[in-house]
């Protein structure tokens, strides 16, 4: 029987532009509150990020990344040991963020996008992140197309997860994440959401995004993200009834709650 809950994984969002809480916790007060509530209210991990890579979004630049990024993560620091994890595909930017206290790095390129990173990595003992993305964050919701959605994804983790073995880093140090709304449709999605098990076989954590993501507001008619909470909540426990180890979520609190009362229903 396995009884292990899923680790929840606040997400701190320190963009002008996110697409669920951009440019809400821009100012000190606003970023210490928003720590503070994460806390509070049980996350596991916080993830740090300061650039948006929702749909159609144009990146920003190492400079103004780690202008945003840095100040969270040593707010974080001074309030709790909780795990942090930087949300970013730039190599001076996660290297900068590990000296200032962050445990994990979360690269939506699965280390595609920056040819820096696995130095970093090869010289910190940090967990990382390996993601799957169709194409870029400008394009890649314009056409995604896939043979079988869930073979070519977890294809993709194993070959990346090659990789970065073949480069010094170990698999224990990795977590997989298919990348809900990375280049996936609606029905993408729910397959790979159906399939959840399938992403166990590579013997690493798995992570799943899917807070408050389009495909929730497409199956709801909800176009609002924040409105999309509860819908997260269900995925959530959904997740957790099929042994993800990890929730990447905006509202812990309401996934909290889902999560004692899948616990108690097992």
């Amino acid at each position: 029987m396995h009884t292990a809950q899923p680790k929840i994984m606040g997400i701190l969002n320190i963009t002008p532009d996110s697409f669920s809480d951009g440019g809400r916790y821009l100012t000190e007060k606003q970023l210490q509150a928003r720590i503070e509530e994460l806390l509070t209210d049980g996350s596991d991990i916080i993830d740090v990020g300061g650039e948006s890579t929702r749909p159609g979004s144009a990146g920003v630049d190492v400079a103004e990344e780690l202008a945003r990024v840095l100040p969270a993560i040593k707010a974080i620091r001074k309030l709790s040991s909780i795990p942090v994890s930087v949300d970013t595909t730039k190599a001076e930017v996660a290297r900068q963020a590990l000296a200032a206290g962050a445990d994990i790095v979360n690269d939506i390129s699965a280390l595609e996008g920056d040819t820096g990173m696995v130095e970093v990595l090869r010289q910190s003992q940090a967990m990382v992140v390996v993601m799957h993305m169709q194409g870029q964050p400008r394009t890649m919701q314009l056409a995604p197309h896939y043979g079988d959605v869930v073979v070519e994804i977890n294809s993709y983790l194993a070959r990346r997860i090659d990789w970065l073995e073949e480069q010094g880093i170990e698999r224990k140090r990795m977590i997989v994440d298919p990348g809900l709304g990375f280049g996936k449709t609606l029905e993408h999605n729910l397959t790979l959401l159906r399939n959840l098990e399938s992403l166990r076989q590579h013997g690493c954590p798995v992570l799943i995004g899917h807070s408050r993501k389009s495909f929730l507001g497409e199956i709801l008619q909800i176009e609002k993200p924040v409105e999309r909470d509860l819908a997260t909540a269900m995925v959530s426990a959904f997740c957790a009834r099929h042994h993800m180890d990890i929730l990447r979520v905006h509202n812990v609190a309401a996934t909290r709650q889902a999560l004692k009362v899948q616990a108690v229903l097992e």
